[in-house]
């Protein structure tokens, strides 16, 4: 049985960027190329490379047999269909809209789309003109998976959670997932309902593989520089509304009874990171003055790369190191309140609940988690991950690189703007600093 990749948008979609890379000056595409040509099958193919074990799960057992012998059908890497041996004509359009993907007549093949988020696929099947089997996707107490894959970092997993529990919801369907072994534990506290498995399997009815990817290739619904990271999730499984947070019971008691705050000054690379000179000690000593201890929670205590490095501010304890997310989540949760990056422990922050105060200037104020206390300067070059003329993904600060203005985004934020966050957090939280305790008593 050969194997046929089709795509519900228009192929040139993901012909032209691979075609204009090869030759800038190639013409737009103006018709659909056949969708059986080989190059265009290699393209495809290149589409579908970025799910980790692609061929693997392209290849294995579809899960939905019919009452038509050989025809069978699931949604467990996209839309796949068997079709047998004889005079079929396959019309696949979308239940919603109407509009049709792929109407042929077709033979003993396998049919894989090339999209892996959710399509409300319409499946109509013909043998010899008579309409024989219809069908069309329908998550509603079927069994659902959601894969997370190792490669997604952190904080882009954590922001896709709430919506795996409100797919269950919103769709009524039997959702597990499978998740990366460093946030299982977490994972179990914060989505309790969904229950884990260790691998995939053909038992499903449909399965979805969230992910976040730069490409040129429209393997998303979205482009990632165009829509908020914590809402992409519902894009994949099929619904644009905000999933509701999960509500966080802690697991562990405090640390200590002292009131503190968590610090986060890594990133996934150090251009990410707050690069005002000394400013973390200016703000870590500017807490401590109010009474607060200051808990240092990154992964790493020191970390160089692109020419630079960034530590541990001297004035904070040092809780850094390899420890459980779950953990790092109790100790969030029992702070003050939380200060950090665009990063992972961000994220963490975002899921309990707790006041955070993000420092990032190379994105907009809505690309991450809503906070009240974002701090960036506008006034200088910004926001150009979210910029459609240009990618920050392949080439960091892709306008000033390699000059004096090069992540100014991240250097021109000054230890006053974050102090200014910091006051009007504690404001508006209702919070009092222990020294103003202290002079109280």
């Amino acid at each position: 049985m050969k194997k046929l990749l089709f795509c519900a948008k228009n192929v040139s979609d993901y012909v032209q960027p691979v075609m204009s890379k090869n030759n800038p000056n190639m013409p737009v595409l103006n018709v659909q190329d056949s969708i059986h040509s080989p190059m265009i099958q290699k393209i495809l193919s290149k589409a579908v490379e970025t799910y980790p074990d692609f061929e693997k799960i392209s290849d294995s057992p579809l899960s939905c047999e019919t009452e038509i012998p050989g025809l069978k059908l699931d949604f467990n890497f996209g839309l796949r269909l068997e079709i047998p041996t004889g005079n079929y004509r396959v019309k696949i359009s979308d239940f919603d809209s109407g509009m049709i993907f792929f109407d042929e007549e077709i033979s003993d093949t396998r049919l894989i789309s090339t999209e892996k988020y959710f399509i409300h696929w319409q499946i109509e099947i013909f043998l010899d003109g008579e309409n024989i089997f219809s069908h069309h996707l329908d998550l509603t107490e079927k069994p659902v998976l959601v894969v997370f894959p190792k490669v997604l970092r952190l904080g882009d997993t954590i922001s896709m959670l709430p919506y795996v529990s409100e797919m269950k919801r919103f769709y009524r369907c039997d959702a597990s997932m499978i998740l990366p072994e460093y946030l299982r534990e977490f994972a179990t506290v914060l989505c309790p309902e969904i229950p884990q498995v260790d691998e995939v399997t053909s038992d499903y009815y449909a399965t979805f593989y969230p992910g976040v990817s730069s490409s040129d290739l429209p393997v998303l619904p979205e482009d990632i520089r165009a829509y908020p990271f914590g809402r992409l999730a519902g894009k994949i499984f099929g619904f644009s509304h905000v999933a509701p947070k999960n509500f966080f019971q802690p697991t562990l008691p405090p640390v200590t009874n002292d009131p503190y705050v968590c610090i986060a000054v890594q990133a996934s690379g150090n251009r990410k990171g707050w690069l005002w000179p000394g400013g973390w000690d200016i703000v870590v000593d500017y807490l401590k003055n109010l009474g607060y201890r200051i808990f240092c929670i990154d992964k790493e205590k020191s970390v160089t790369d692109s020419g630079m490095t960034i530590r541990k501010p001297d004035g904070a304890e040092d809780f850094t190191g390899d420890r459980p997310i779950v953990e790092r989540a109790n100790m969030i949760y029992h702070a003050e309140f939380f200060i950090g990056l665009s990063s992972g422990l961000a994220w963490v922050a975002n899921a309990v609940n707790k006041p955070a105060v993000l420092i990032c200037g190379f994105s907009r104020d809505w690309s991450e988690f809503y906070t009240p206390y974002r701090v960036a300067n506008r006034l200088v070059c910004n926001g150009c991950v979210n910029d459609l003329r240009v990618n920050f993904f392949e080439k960091v600060c892709p306008y000033h690189a390699g000059t004096s203005r090069e992540m100014e985004c991240q250097k021109k934020i000054s230890p006053r703007q974050v102090i200014n966050a910091i006051e009007n957090l504690i404001t508006s939280e209702n919070l009092i600093p222990p020294v103003m305790k202290n002079n109280l008593v």
